[in-house]
């Protein structure tokens, strides 16, 4: 809709994962580092958290795209509590038949497919995204079928992906055996008013557009009313974009991201604090129809993450608390 007028070879804030557009935070870049670990030395279980619309998704997309060659992977996401068999699901993962077989052949099969791959020298890795709705007995069976192991070497290598939650869940007692397991663990917290800055610019000139697109006024709003959240980054930044297309705006200034944030607060959606300030015109042109619905009171700001230090003192003992 924008593209065009801004100079945008493709839309820069679209919400879908794209690894072509991941900005490497101090953070990310760190995780993205301990992942790498993780499968070039074999390690049993690796723990990524963040909270929701923090970029893990984004991360596994570039973990991915760099591992098409000389490692297996399987993806598991889409997860819930009633994701039924386990094995089922990590055999399809690797594209293996899994139809009308037993729970002990199904174990059989993928040993026997873990052992095949060990031998080419290919390490087998298994990814599973939103790993906080597996529960206890899923993320039991996991490691269940992750016991076996050559030459000091565990055959599959597992990455579990997951919301705050999921660090919460592998502290239970019924989980013990597997977070024994866990070699590297990395808590992703959210952008620094800085990095949202350096995040906004970097996805601006990715996608083709000036860096200066967005006046340092308007990113301030942003920073603040995104509490530093990627996606909710990737949507203000959108919709602002929207808005001033709608004006004809050259550049997008704090009252395209005032008129945003006050329509999405009349909407009950995440807003960040009300702005200073009536809202902008803009946002009546554009959103008129969210006018009718009364505003929620305006609440604190988001519960902040449980503080964890950017990377883990070591990569083969990191906390998982």
């Amino acid at each position: 809709m924008y593209e065009a007028f801004y100079g945008f070879k493709e839309r820069p804030f679209a919400l879908v994962p794209d690894p072509s557009f991941l900005y490497l935070s101090k953070g990310h870049s760190t995780a993205l580092t301990l992942l790498r670990y993780s499968i070039m030395n074999r390690q049993g279980f690796t723990v990524v958290s963040g909270e929701v619309g923090s970029g893990k998704t984004t991360l596994v997309n570039r973990l991915l795209d760099e591992m098409k060659t000389g490692v297996t992977v399987g993806l598991i996401n889409f997860t819930t509590r009633s994701f039924g068999d386990m094995a089922e699901w990590i055999m399809m993962a690797y594209g293996l038949p899994y139809k009308n077989k037993g729970k002990v052949e199904l174990y059989e099969d993928f040993v026997q497919f873990m052992i095949r791959e060990y031998a080419a020298g290919r390490p087998v890795v298994l990814i599973v995204d939103e790993a906080q709705n597996l529960g206890v007995r899923g993320l039991e069976e996991i490691r269940m079928l992750s016991n076996v192991n050559a030459q000091k070497e565990y055959l599959l290598h597992v990455i579990l992906v997951g919301q705050p939650e999921l660090r919460s869940l592998l502290q239970t007692q019924q989980l013990r055996q597997l977070t024994q397991r866990v070699s590297v663990a990395f808590h992703l917290k959210t952008l620094t008013d800085l990095e949202v800055e350096q995040y906004i610019t970097h996805r601006l000139t990715t996608a083709g557009a000036s860096a200066e697109l967005f006046e340092p006024a308007a990113i301030r709003l942003i920073a603040a009313a995104s509490n530093g959240i990627p996606r909710l980054i990737n949507t203000f930044c959108d919709l602002s974009l929207v808005y001033g297309f709608s004006e004809e705006k050259p550049t997008i200034g704090p009252t395209e991201v005032r008129a945003v944030l006050e329509d999405r607060r009349r909407m009950g959606l995440p807003a960040g604090a009300a702005p200073v300030g009536a809202a902008s015109p803009v946002g009546a042109a554009v959103g008129a129809a969210s006018a009718a619905i009364p505003t929620p009171p305006v609440g604190a700001a988001s519960a902040a993450i449980p503080t964890t230090p950017d990377a883990p003192s070591s990569p083969a003992t990191s906390s998982l608390g």
